[in-house]
């Protein structure tokens, strides 16, 4: 299947069971491109764990007062008020019994495992004779490609706008487009910096992927290639993998 016709809508995208879609792929590897492209196809709802927390905290909600004491103090939120905070997102939501993505979540092995006890009672309840249980896609990228991607970023520091010198450079080297400014790179884009991600990454993620492997969920998808290439893979593994 090409990527035009893997992205073209289908009459019953929008009815579709989709069940729940965690997006495994280091930092660059364009989750966050391609969560947006199912969105759009199934309307089903993107979960992060950086939109849960930003979103509890803005409604006063218990937990999200229980979260912002650790984020003011520059600690980590506890992992069991980030899964409270998905459980209710998921339980108290309109828009998720056709399915959700979860995007940066599980990043753990103990993440992973809440997370199929809470899918395993939510589908006992919802599922109708359909599993909640999770369809894994891995975004695999290369080493070099992702510090291509990553420390190619330049942003204005006037506008804003984000650019990278290989994929999408502005029309004049090292200059805005908009407004003139001269680009600048984020202390934060220093090959050093992102380096260290990506190794913190492996660690954390491995133990993942062969968990998930292990019980025949995982799905690998070559994130070398463009995204509208990548987008009709995903896409195709939805619409005619074994579980969906």
């Amino acid at each position: 299947m090409d990527a035009q016709t893997a992205l073209s809508p289908s009459v019953d995208s929008k009815t579709k069971f989709v069940g729940t879609l965690v997006l495994l792929g280091a930092p660059g590897a364009g989750k966050g491109t391609q969560a947006k492209a199912i969105c759009a196809r199934y309307g089903i709802p993107q979960m992060s764990t950086g939109d849960l927390l930003r979103d509890n905290i803005a409604r006063r909600t218990e937990l999200g007062a229980k979260a912002k004491v650790f984020m003011d103090h520059g600690e980590l939120v506890p992992d069991q008020l980030v899964e409270d905070m998905l459980a209710a997102r998921v339980v108290g939501g309109a828009d998720t019994d056709r399915g959700f993505i979860l995007d940066g979540f599980p990043r753990t092995l103990p993440q992973a495992e809440w997370l199929d006890g809470f899918l395993d009672e939510w589908t006992a309840q919802h599922g109708e004779g359909r599993s909640y249980r999770p369809v894994v896609i891995n975004v695999v990228v290369s080493y070099n490609e992702l510090l291509r991607r990553l420390t190619g970023r330049r942003s204005c520091p006037t506008c804003g706008r984000i650019y990278n010198v290989y994929l999408q450079p502005p029309r004049v080297a090292d200059v805005c487009d908009v407004d003139g400014s001269k680009l600048v790179t984020r202390p934060d884009d220093s090959e050093e910096v992102i380096s260290e991600r990506l190794r913190v990454y492996e660690r954390q993620t491995l133990p993942l992927t062969d968990y998930y492997r292990a019980q025949g969920r995982l799905h690998e998808i070559d994130g070398d290639r463009d995204a509208a290439t990548v987008a009709a893979d995903i896409l195709n593994l939805i619409e005619h993998g074994d579980r969906l």
